[in-house]
């Protein structure tokens, strides 16, 4: 016989509304997450895309490059291979986390996976602080029903969102040029070798085109030119 309370369901509940009110993916980035963060007392929650796991990797301290490899974080190679909400403690043994990822703040860590036509996307990744409870089976349930929410949240408003033949025309050449290097994969710092500017003017021109092509990621952008 199930133990969750009452309210809890009710809290479920309306975040799994609040999901399908949402009109942007920016508002799921932002406001839902912060709702998702207290809904599981953590104290931290982020809308991750895949793009975000290698964009500025050369900037992350060298402590915590770690934690966002998949090649060296179970945690996130599980997430990754099997698609599946996954925390610390199921995928390694009491105390290994810490080894990867020093951080007081993210001694605990949970993440689900974030689908789009078949492929992971990125995932809802929390953190709890060392003096916290790990997460539990029950974050785990929960946090499935969420990714599924929100994922099909997502796909409908790329879905709604109405193929604009003129986005191209929004950048200028130079940002033309940046947007076919970022098509070929090629990082900020290998982008802005090849047209001989700065790791940060390369940022802060992606930034603009996202503004102007209204979307969050680099895949998001190469999609849509």
């Amino acid at each position: 016989m199930s133990t969750r309370s009452t309210t809890t369901t009710a809290q479920l509940q309306e975040l799994f509304q609040a999901i399908a009110l949402t009109t942007e993916e920016q508002t799921l980035q932002q406001d839902i997450t912060a709702q998702l963060s207290q809904y599981f007392h953590a104290n931290r929650c982020k809308l991750f895309y895949q793009d975000d796991l290698t964009a500025g990797l050369e900037q992350v301290p060298p402590l915590l490059r770690k934690a966002i490899s998949i090649e060296e974080n179970p945690v996130l190679r599980y997430l990754t291979e099997r698609h599946t909400a996954v925390h610390d403690e199921i995928v390694l043994p009491p105390g290994l986390w810490e080894t990867i990822c020093p951080r007081a703040d993210h001694a605990h860590v949970m993440a689900g996976p974030i689908i789009h036509q078949g492929k992971l996307i990125g995932g809802l990744a929390f953190t709890r602080h060392r003096q916290d409870s790990p997460f539990n089976a029950d974050n785990l349930a929960d946090l499935s029903a969420l990714c599924l929410h929100v994922s099909t949240q997502i796909a409908t408003l790329r879905t709604q969102k109405t193929p604009d033949t003129h986005n191209k025309d929004l950048l200028t050449p130079r940002e033309q040029e940046i947007a076919a290097l970022v098509a070929k994969g090629l990082t900020n710092k290998k982008i802005g070798e090849t047209l001989w500017i700065t790791e940060n003017s390369v940022k802060q021109a992606l930034k603009r085109m996202y503004r102007k092509l209204k979307v969050s990621s680099r895949a998001e952008m190469v999609s849509q030119l």
